[in-house]
């Protein structure tokens, strides 16, 4: 007789074609209208499934994890980040943590550039009038519009990780000069081919810099690493830039700097408190504002899909998946 296929919860609408092969493999049961699960609604999934396949929406901290049931073991997320995750509660439970990283490495690095060619440029804005004045343009003007030239610009990029080096590849090719803040150098033979200047000082860098690229996890560590202080570190015409994570930067400090003109500009793909967007950055013409979409292609989405499957399969095989979570080296 065959053996009992796991029951596979997952939390959110995922591509059709990932769904289908789930449906292939596993007893699966999916999130057909895509509606953010309650809390209770993610202890419920969790006393039943033997895997549950959440997203960053999902928050599942260590109050959640002591109601799970006796049946679960392994939580596959659909996403790179896991600070939605307590992972060492996981842990201490005998459940294993897997996640998609490298899958959305040049998805993110190219928004996170476009962000920077286009806060600085003003596209957000010259394309808003257009649409907001239709008819009532009228017409180019030597000194209408104006932004600043990237070109020969310093990007300090925070978080010399996979995005970050595919940041500082595509800034560089831009004739950007590369600056970087990590927790130590990155490979000397990348650091030479970028021409890249390590800091280890973050207060150091900011005020060196014309625009600046946060590319780096949220941890407790990084935790309003980007705070008022720092904020104030910056020139007064440089530019921030956050693909990342909205915890990484205090949004209220950033407000205040650029309702006072102490920054030129901001494009922001992620939000402190999302899905709410703080009100004071939504009123402010030099602030581009993304629905967090820096990983939103086709080709992305399935390929993270992709990975939760082969996590799943080789975890319920007996096998360690390939894209496990330990906590030591978060």
């Amino acid at each position: 007789m065959p053996s009992k296929k796991p029951l596979v919860i997952v939390t959110r609408k995922l591509p059709d074609a990932i769904e289908a092969r789930m449906g292939e493999l596993f007893d699966v049961r999916l999130n057909s209208d895509d509606h953010p699960m309650s809390a209770t609604e993610l202890v419920d999934a969790m006393k039943e499934a033997d895997v549950l396949v959440p997203t960053v929406t999902d928050r599942i901290d260590g109050r959640l994890m002591a109601q799970v049931g006796p049946n679960l073991r392994l939580i596959a997320q659909f996403g790179t980040g896991i600070d939605n995750i307590d992972v060492e509660s996981a842990r201490r439970r005998g459940i294993t943590v897997t996640n998609t990283p490298g899958v959305l490495t040049e998805d993110t690095a190219d928004m996170t550039m476009a962000l920077i060619l286009g806060v600085p440029r003003r596209l957000a804005e010259g394309a808003r009038y257009l649409r907001d004045h239709e008819g009532k343009w009228p017409g180019w003007s030597p000194t209408w519009m104006l932004g600043r030239r990237i070109h020969g610009k310093k990007l300090g990029i925070i978080g010399m990780g996979r995005i970050g080096q595919a940041v500082a590849l595509r800034a560089k090719a831009f004739g950007l000069e590369i600056h970087y803040h990590n927790r130590k150098h990155t490979n000397a033979v990348i650091e030479k081919e970028l021409g890249a200047t390590f800091w280890e000082n973050l207060d150091d860098m900011l005020p060196k810099v014309d625009i600046v690229s946060v590319n780096c996890p949220h941890t407790p560590a990084t935790y309003h690493l980007l705070n008022a202080k720092r904020l104030k570190l910056m020139r007064p015409d440089a530019y921030i830039v956050n693909t990342a994570r909205g915890e990484i930067i205090d949004e209220n400090a950033l407000a205040r700097a650029l309702e006072a003109g102490e920054l030129a500009g901001a494009g922001l793909d992620v939000f402190e408190q999302e899905p709410t967007v703080n009100p004071r950055l939504v009123g402010l013409d030099n602030v581009v504002l993304l629905p967090h979409m820096s990983s939103a292609t086709i080709e992305g989405r399935i390929e993270m899909g992709g990975k939760v499957i082969v996590n799943i399969k080789t975890f319920m095989d007996g096998h360690r998946p390939p894209d496990r979570v330990i906590p030591a080296i978060m």
